[in-house]
């Protein structure tokens, strides 16, 4: 059964704009990766901020296990159902790995026994060990810190896992260990993992590739 089903999407910047896409019908599960591919100025990205509640479609409907995100509270839906990876991190680079996994369980409003244990194990699920963990951003390569910006949207147990463009500024040997990340997410976790890639690596060790087309 799809988590995520794209209802005929469509999506313009204004009324009188051209359409960036539209009639999009795509089905996303749980248990697989997936990556959207397409030019520049397809609207890969644009696409990632409709699946994360950040913008609206202009026409069609995305529906998260039946219901349809509109009509949903955006807050409750990101901060405890999607997990984003930001291609450029997104992390504070004032705090230490642990800190900023330990923010965004906090944003999200769950109860934790423990947060310090549990971040911890949120960092070494993606081969973080505990020095790393609290040692500040700054001091981290840029593939580690890839690694706290997944453990950070794992950290309030989402479904679904949105990567724009997770390995861009990465070499390939790092490339192909956050991709075995990702991979272990989906087929042993049973997360649905949604990756924006420029990268044919990328795609070809995804479950399922969607094509976007620019207009």
């Amino acid at each position: 059964m799809s988590v995520l089903t794209l209802d005929h999407l469509g999506y313009s910047y204004g009324e009188r704009s051209s359409s960036v896409f539209q009639n999009i019908c795509y089905q996303f599960e749980k248990g697989k990766v997936y990556s959207i591919v397409g030019r520049s100025g397809a609207g890969k990205t644009t696409l990632l901020s409709l699946l994360s509640g950040l913008a609206k479609p202009t026409s069609g409907k995305i529906l998260f296990e039946g219901n349809d995100i509109a009509e949903m509270d955006k807050y409750r839906y990101r901060s405890q159902y999607v997990g984003v990876v930001f291609q450029s991190f997104n992390l504070l680079p004032h705090l230490t790995a642990l800190e900023n996994v330990r923010l965004s369980m906090d944003l999200s409003g769950k109860k934790y026994e423990n947060k310090n244990e549990y971040a911890l194990r949120m960092l070494q699920s993606v081969e973080l060990d505990e020095a790393k963990a609290k040692r500040r951003i700054l001091k981290l390569s840029g593939g580690e810190q890839q690694r706290v910006a997944i453990a950070r949207a794992l950290s309030y147990h989402p479904e679904i896992i949105l990567a724009d463009e997770p390995t861009g500024n990465l070499d390939g040997e790092t490339q192909d260990q956050i991709m075995d990340i990702f991979q272990r997410l989906a087929h042993q976790d049973g997360k649905c993992v949604i990756l924006v890639t420029h990268s044919p690596a990328v795609a070809k060790a995804s479950d399922e590739v969607y094509q976007l087309s620019s207009k």
